[in-house]
């Protein structure tokens, strides 16, 4: 049971490729869907509530960055690479040191195309390999090593690469992880992606349920039209989006109050609710008492 940390559910989350696109300080190189950006972070937050629709490569120059998902935490410092499935996340900004990165977004379309024109990745293995963490480490080679030296020329050069180049760059990137060994994790996951034609409903939404996003975003998410994503979700849950968010956020709260020592305001916004006093009337409707009421009487797990 992960804990995102400090309510930050309740804030607007912000939409990491816009954000990134429309910024002027960044140095980026942005041709139709594909954005790569080098930048010096100069955000003054602690820690900042984002997500994203398309998945990103980020490599650390200089700083630490630390990513607070679903799934785990995972730090990233000088050197190393940290690769972010397309979902939400809580980034904590380290000042320390400034920070310094290079980040690459990669789009399913490419994926998908890459993974199909080779075959299907027939020689990639996925039985016996761990599904990839929302944020997971990625062990630098030599490809990839290539890769970030040649993109950081591009940056630094002033006649900009064209289209072809860039997804020819990234396509490298993509066969290079299938075929490179030294991530088979994520080399699965491009895989599952080559096989598909959407991102699943089920694991966006089980990977997502606690982060303050509606209905259009978590649509946006899956790659689907809201009312696509409302015909999908209903025929896998046989039930509505609302409904469901309403009871897993509820089940999860009711999890909390029996396995930690957090507060009723921590667990509210830990668990995806934004006000604490609705909170507190659903989760009587739901179990029949009070949240606090339901901690003294449930079993502590602790």
């Amino acid at each position: 049971m992960v804990k995102l940390g400090l309510g930050l559910n309740v804030l607007i989350m912000l939409n990491l490729f816009e954000a990134i696109r429309t910024n002027p300080s960044y140095n980026k190189l942005e041709i139709g869907d594909f954005l790569f950006v080098e930048y010096t972070c100069g955000a003054s937050e602690e820690k900042l509530p984002n997500w994203t629709d398309t998945d990103y490569l980020m490599h650390v120059v200089t700083g630490a960055k630390t990513w607070h998902t679903m799934d785990g935490v995972c730090k990233a410092e000088p050197g190393e690479t940290l690769f972010v499935k397309k979902g939400a996340t809580i980034v904590e900004q380290h000042f320390e040191t400034e920070v310094c990165m290079l980040t690459f977004f990669i789009p399913d379309a490419l994926v998908r195309s890459t993974v199909r024109e080779m075959g299907g990745s027939a020689g990639v293995k996925t039985s016996g390999v761990k599904p990839i963490r929302s944020a997971a480490r990625v062990e630098n080679d030599v490809g990839l090593t290539a890769f970030f030296q040649s993109m950081r020329t591009y940056f630094s050069g002033r006649e900009k690469p064209s289209e072809p180049l860039l997804r020819l760059k990234l396509k490298e990137l993509i066969v290079g992880v299938l075929t490179g060994g030294k991530n088979p994790a994520l080399a699965a996951y491009f895989h599952q992606i080559g096989e598909s034609d959407a991102p699943l409903v089920k694991e966006i939404m089980e990977s997502n349920f606690r982060f303050n996003l509606s209905l259009e975003e978590y649509a946006k998410l899956c790659h689907r039209s809201l009312s696509s994503f409302k015909r999908d979700f209903q025929e896998h849950f046989q039930e509505s989006p609302g409904k469901w968010l309403l009871q897993k956020r509820l089940d999860y709260s009711a999890a909390l109050l029996r396995s930690s020592r957090m507060n009723v305001t921590e667990i509210a916004f830990e668990s995806g609710f934004e006000d604490v006093s609705h909170f507190s009337r659903v989760f009587k409707e739901r179990f029949d008492v009070p949240p606090l009421s339901y901690r003294q009487t449930a079993p502590a797990a602790y």
